[in-house]
């Protein structure tokens, strides 16, 4: 079972991949999203990523880094973006 800050964040993810889709991309269906979610899978490329990102900034009142290609390689799945999250929220305390 999903925390709550995981529940948050999928439906964030969730928010910005209907928007997309629903602008006329090329965004597939989004069916049901988790951790194990790859974040290419359910049509977010890297502009789609950095939307997300800032989408996420916006909500936890945090500062995403990710000015390196290694930064970028690392979010794979949704999960990595949760732990990612999880990170800098633990740093803010």
């Amino acid at each position: 079972m999903a925390d709550q800050l995981t529940t948050e964040i999928i439906e964030i993810i969730r928010k910005r991949v209907e928007s997309e889709r629903a602008e006329g991309t090329t965004a597939p269906s989004v069916g049901e999203i988790t951790t194990a979610t790859e974040v290419t899978g359910i049509g977010i490329d890297s502009l789609g990523l950095a939307d997300v990102l800032w989408d996420l900034e916006q909500a936890y009142g945090i500062r995403i880094e990710m000015n390196t290609a290694e930064a970028w390689s690392d979010l794979q799945t949704v999960g990595d973006l949760v732990e990612a999250i999880r990170g800098l929220l633990a740093q803010e305390v």
